[in-house]
C-alpha cells in the first residue's frame, strides 16, 4: 500500500481528512506494539493537554514511557513549541517522546533540537519513509484500515481511553484560560445566553407572531380569542410543521410584503414581541450575562477578549457593558468599525434593540430572519458577516456560550477554518445527558434497557460527539445544569 495514493484520497475529504489519517496512523501503531508485546494506550475527544497516545512499556526501540504525538507537519517552531509541552507534561512519567509528521521536517531538525534543547532526551522523529516502513510490516491491517477509514475513525473514538469527564473539563478550562490570557480570544454568544435572562426562544418567538399575524388578520372575526387562535397554531405545527426556517419566511410575508415602509412594520412587530414575551421573573442581568461581562472587561495588562460575535438580536450585553462603564460598539453593517479603546460587539445575524434610536443607521441593519437572510449569506460567500465569523475561527481561540452548534453556515465556517489545523482551538459548551434525564420521562421509564447498558450507550454518545466536533476544531465543556457556566467563565477569568 503505498502513503501518497493515501494521501491523495484523503485530501478530497477536506479538513476531516486529516483526523481520517491520524486514526489510520493510531490503528497501524497499535498493530505494531501488539506485535512486540507492547501496549499503546490511545486518546480520543477533547485531548487539550494529553497526547495521541502513550506506550508505558517503551514502543519498538524506543525506551518506555513513551508520549506519542501525531502533527500535520513539524516546522523549527512546531518542534520548540512541542518540546517545551512535553517537558511541561514531564510529570505524566512520559521520559521518551514521538513526534511523526504526516508532512515533512526539517532536515536539519535533530541538530536544533540538540542546540535549543540539550537536556532533552529520547526525542525521536518520523516523518513519512518511517509511515510508509510501518505500513510495509503491517500490510494486512493497513489494507483493511483504509478500506473502512469513517468506521476505523469513530472506532478509535470509542476505543479510546475514557477519562472521568469533570476531571477532563479541569482541563479544559485550563487551556481556555491559556488562550484567554493570551489575549487572542473571542466569544461567540447564542440563544441559550439571551434566554438565561428570560428572553423567548426561538419557536416561542416564532409561535407568537405567527398568532400575532393571524389574529390581525381578522383569522377569527373582530372579537378572536388570542388563545383559540394560539390552539390552532399549536396544531398546525404537529400536523404539518414546517421547518423554524420556513415558518419565518412565511410569517414575514403575512406580516410584511417587500415595501420598506412594511419592512418597518415587520421589525417593529419581531421586537415588540422578542421584547415582550420576556420572561420576568429572570433578571436583565442575568448571572451568565454578567460573568461573560467579566471577561469582557480589561484588566491591568489589557483587554483579554479581541471580539464578541453574537448571533442574537437583542441587545442585552451591551446594557450590562454599558451599565459598567465599559467602551464598546455594536457592529451590524460592514461599514462599522470599533476604535481600538472599543469592544466590537458584532451582531451578524441582524441587531433589533429594544430602543433603537441609540443606534444610528439601525435600518441598514441585515436581519437573518428568515430563508431568505440565509439564503443571501449562503450565497454571498463575502459578506461581511461571513469575513467577520471567518476571521475570528482562523484568527483567534473562540469560546461559544449558548450556541447549538447546529446553525449549517457555522459549521460550515468552522470547517473551512478548521482545514490548517491539527489541534481543536476552540471551545463550546455542551449539555452532558444525564441517565437520570434520559431514562425517565415524568415518573414513567423512557426506555427499557438495563442501566448499565444505557450508562454504557450515553458514554458512547458523548464520545462520538467529542470526535465529530474535534473535526470542525471545537472541544467540547460538559456541563449538567445551566447554573454550572457562569461558574466555569469565572474560573477563566479568575484562574481558579
Amino acid at each position: 500500500m503505498d502513503l501518497a495514493l493515501l494521501e491523495e484520497k484523503l485530501s478530497s475529504y477536506g479538513g476531516s481528512g486529516y483526523y481520517l489519517f491520524e486514526s489510520f496512523i493510531i490503528k497501524i501503531l497499535q498493530a505494531e506494539a501488539t506485535s512486540r508485546g507492547q501496549t499503546l494506550i490511545y486518546h480520543s475527544g477533547n485531548n487539550i493537554a494529553a497526547y495521541d497516545a502513550v506506550a508505558p512499556e517503551g514502543f519498538g526501540d524506543i525506551p518506555g514511557p513513551v508520549a506519542i504525538e501525531i502533527v500535520r507537519s513539524l516546522s523549527p517552531n512546531r518542534i520548540a513549541k512541542e518540546l517545551q509541552r512535553h517537558i511541561s507534561l514531564s510529570q505524566d512519567g512520559a521520559s521518551s517522546l514521538l513526534l511523526i509528521s504526516i508532512g515533512s521536517y526539517p532536515v536539519d531538525a535533530k541538530a536544533l533540537i540538540a542546540k535549543n534543547f540539550p537536556s532533552a532526551k529520547n526525542i525521536v522523529l518520523w516523518g513519512q519513509n518511517e509511515i510508509q516502513a510501518l505500513i510495509n510490516r503491517h500490510p494486512q491491517v493497513s489494507a483493511e484500515v483504509a478500506d473502512n477509514l469513517f468506521s476505523n475513525r469513530f472506532r478509535v473514538a470509542l476505543e479510546g481511553k475514557y477519562e472521568d469527564w469533570k476531571e477532563q473539563r479541569k482541563t479544559v478550562i485550563s487551556a481556555i484560560r491559556e488562550n484567554y490570557m493570551s489575549g487572542r480570544f473571542s466569544m461567540l454568544l447564542g440563544a441559550g445566553v439571551s434566554s438565561s435572562a428570560g428572553l423567548p426562544d426561538w419557536d416561542t418567538l416564532l409561535n407568537s407572531l405567527f398568532v400575532s399575524m393571524l389574529t390581525e388578520d381578522g383569522v377569527g372575526g373582530k372579537n378572536a380569542d388570542p388563545d383559540q387562535i394560539s390552539s390552532i397554531v399549536k396544531r398546525l405545527r404537529q400536523i404539518d410543521g414546517p421547518s423554524a426556517l420556513m415558518l419565518a419566511r412565511y410569517i414575514r410575508k403575512g406580516i410584511a410584503a417587500d415595501s420598506q415602509s412594511e419592512q418597518g412594520k415587520f421589525i417593529k412587530a419581531v421586537t415588540e414581541q422578542l421584547y415582550g414575551l420576556r420572561n420576568k421573573k429572570y433578571s436583565i442581568s442575568s448571572p451568565l450575562i454578567k460573568s461573560i461581562a467579566n471577561l469582557c472587561a480589561p484588566s491591568r495588562t489589557g483587554a483579554k477578549v479581541k471580539s464578541v460575535l453574537t448571533y442574537n438580536f437583542d441587545d442585552l450585553l451591551e446594557r450590562e457593558i454599558k451599565a459598567r462603564g465599559l467602551s464598546y460598539r455594536s457592529i451590524f453593517e460592514e461599514v462599522d468599525l470599533a476604535s481600538p479603546e472599543e469592544l466590537p460587539i458584532y451582531h451578524v445575524h441582524g441587531f433589533l434593540p429594544e430602543n433603537r434610536d441609540e443606534y444610528q443607521n439601525i435600518n441598514k441593519a441585515t436581519l437573518v430572519f428568515s430563508e431568505e437572510g440565509y439564503h443571501q449569506i449562503y450565497r454571498e460567500a463575502y459578506h461581511w458577516s461571513n469575513l467577520i465569523q471567518l476571521n475570528s475561527l482562523k484568527e483567534t481561540s473562540c469560546l461559544m456560550v449558548g450556541l447549538s452548534l447546529t446553525d449549517p453556515n457555522l459549521r460550515r465556517l468552522l470547517e473551512i477554518s478548521a482545514k490548517s489545523i491539527d489541534k481543536p482551538k476552540h471551545f463550546a459548551f455542551m449539555k452532558r445527558i444525564t441517565y437520570e434525564s434520559f431514562s425517565t420521562e415524568g415518573e414513567k421509564p423512557a426506555v427499557r434497557a438495563p442501566s448499565g447498558l444505557v450508562k454504557r450507550f450515553l458514554d458512547r454518545h458523548h464520545k462520538l460527539n467529542e470526535g465529530v466536533l474535534r473535526e470542525l476544531g471545537v472541544n467540547i465543556i460538559w456541563y449538567e445544569q445551566y447554573e454550572e457556566i457562569p461558574t466555569l467563565l469565572q474560573s477563566i477569568s479568575k484562574g481558579v
